[in-house]
């Protein structure tokens, strides 16, 4: 398939944008990256996108598919001849789909709300929410690796895709509020897979530097912060 014929609209910075592009370099789905500038919307976006109106879409041919884990899916099933993405198997199937939507509506809005705490006290309460967020996939990914690296078993899966694209997040916030969220003690499973993870060449090239996305995080803070023009 032509890059042409598959295009993503995105950013590199966007956890949700990582999502399908590492779907399709699974997938060895040759794809061009259209990136969005912070603080607009294009034309293109606002009609691949007219709902939503927000990143990823995923452009095939001239038909736009919008949603992150949609888009895996929908990655998943077009190119079928590449490596399984989702489990086979309808339970493991729908355990996967259950801790990615726990990861997407749980566990991220915690992480962010550490950045986002007033106060000491209240930022050690947010860390701990994380902390007991990440003891729960821990043992999912005790029960769904069946002792293999990833969650989806010898390969990257759904659930892989899913939470490891907000490992880069997840460095930015224990960096800059001095915290240890990935503990050797409390989620050796998880630290191990999260080094295999990064490191797989489906990954490593899409994953943003921790330093960049630091600086990235800082002009976005101070955006936020900054007072409403007149």
């Amino acid at each position: 398939m032509a890059a042409k014929d598959v295009k993503i609209i995105g950013a590199w910075p966007s956890p949700y944008v990582m999502r399908p592009r590492i779907a399709l370099n699974i997938k060895s789905v040759d794809y061009e990256f259209l990136q969005e500038q912070m603080g607009t919307k294009s034309e293109l976006l606002l009609k691949s996108n007219p709902v939503y109106k927000k990143i990823p879409v995923l452009i095939h041919g001239d038909k736009p598919v919008c949603e992150s884990l949609i888009i895996v899916q929908y990655i998943d099933e077009v190119w079928s001849s590449g490596p399984s993405i989702l489990p086979s198997d309808p339970y493991d199937r729908a355990l996967a789909r259950f801790w990615a939507a726990y990861v997407d509506d749980k566990w991220f809005p915690l992480l962010r709300s550490i950045a986002m705490a007033q106060g000491e006290e209240a930022k050690k309460e947010a860390v701990e929410q994380v902390e007991e967020g990440l003891v729960l996939l821990e043992d999912a990914f005790v029960k769904c690796s069946k002792g293999k690296n990833f969650f989806g078993g010898d390969q990257i899966g759904f659930l892989d895709i899913a939470f490891g694209c907000f490992l880069g997040w997840l460095r930015v916030t224990e960096k800059m509020n001095n915290v240890k969220l990935l503990d050797e003690a409390k989620t050796p499973g998880l630290c191990k897979w999260a080094v295999i993870f990064c490191s797989d060449v489906a990954v490593k090239d899409v994953m943003p530097e921790t330093e960049k996305l630091i600086e990235f995080a800082k002009v976005l803070f101070a955006k936020f912060k900054a007072p409403p023009p007149k």
